[in-house]
């Protein structure tokens, strides 16, 4: 690693089961470019990825290895130069890679064949930055931090250039559901909680009608919204509640807060209702300033299209296999623990 980046963290699906004990499951923001990058480099779709927020690390490579880049637009360029995204890529030991600046969207993902040698914490690779643990030493990536993949590929020139070769040679048809549109939409769906009808008709109207402004207080934890100032019709004591991705809460303050990966386990402030896990993306890729409205449809439409993106998943995994089988053949035969990635 010679620059990390701005906040460069490893994260997976997140680590599930632990919410009573206070632990965040943490995990990809973006999950369908997560699943992307891993699904196109030929891994399971819960392994680690890296990701990458805004401004991006400079990576050398210290041995053979395929990875994919997904999600934001970093400007991304192997050795200068470019790279493309959604595409498996062959990196040779010695070669640089480069992410300079988010163009479009905010989050990148780097998955490579066969995964980071991480360790396990509760079932998890993920970084939980505010307890310190999981992922890499518990932190961001820094400067002259080395990181082992658990394969490598065999190094010999000519393999490389067949595989480099066959893989650019393959096409790869993205499902609409999967491809960069997050990136571009500023629409969000979401379902209305058991407390919507607890707010006022005008803060109900504003909710639905507003263009909301991605506020300077937005991390990994949650999004607070700038706009009208949102009010309960009778203010009440609440028992707290458990969260999830994509809860809309409303404080007292009346702006609303979306909780995003790192949010915290439970909750005692009013919810407008939840953002629709197909389109927890949009979110994702949004930084301060970016704009959002929110669209309301019902548990039904919003069951109905994550059905549509795990079929979309299920259909591109078919289409690659063979392309997978091509990245196998060319895993060294003598590897062991991997090298590193400085």
């Amino acid at each position: 690693m010679i620059k990390p980046g701005m906040l460069s963290t490893f994260q997976d699906g997140g680590r599930w089961g632990h919410q009573s004990l206070g632990v965040s499951v943490c995990g990809a923001m973006d999950l369908v470019s997560h699943h992307l990058a891993n699904l196109i480099v030929g891994n399971s779709t819960d392994m680690a990825t890296l990701e990458i927020t805004l401004m991006g690390p400079t990576l050398v490579f210290n041995q053979a290895c395929c990875v994919c880049l997904t999600g934001a637009d970093m400007q991304a360029k192997l050795n200068n130069k470019p790279v493309a995204r959604f595409r498996p890529i062959v990196i040779k030991a010695g070669e640089t890679l480069t992410m300079p600046l988010a163009k479009e969207g905010t989050r990148a993902y780097l998955a490579v064949h066969g995964g980071f040698a991480l360790p396990l914490v509760m079932g998890s690779q993920s970084t939980y930055l505010r307890s310190g643990f999981g992922g890499w030493n518990g932190r961001a990536l820094q400067a002259g931090d080395e990181v082992r993949f658990n394969l490598k590929l065999d190094d010999a020139p000519e393999k490389l250039n067949k595989l480099s070769n066959t893989l650019w040679d393959t096409r790869i048809y993205l499902p609409s559901s999967l491809g960069a549109w997050s990136l571009r939409k500023s629409t969000v769906r979401w379902v209305k909680s058991t407390t919507w009808p607890e707010f006022t008709r005008e803060s109900q109207q504003a909710v639905l009608l507003t263009t909301w402004r991605v506020a300077n207080d937005a991390d990994r934890m949650g999004f607070r919204l700038d706009g009208p100032k949102l009010a309960l019709s009778v203010a009440r004591e609440r028992l707290s509640e458990p969260t999830t991705f994509g809860t809309i809460q409303v404080p007292a303050a009346g702006q609303p807060i979306v909780l995003m990966a790192d949010r915290q386990t439970s909750g005692g402030y009013a919810k407008l209702g939840c953002v629709a896990s197909v389109d927890l993306p949009i979110l994702a890729q949004k930084k301060p300033g970016d704009e959002i409205r929110f669209l309301p449809i019902d548990v039904e439409q919003a069951q109905a299209l994550d059905t549509v993106r795990q079929n979309a998943f299920e259909e591109l995994a078919v289409q690659l296999a063979s392309m997978h089988q091509h990245i196998r053949d060319t895993v060294s035969s003598t590897n062991l623990t991997g090298d590193t990635i400085p």
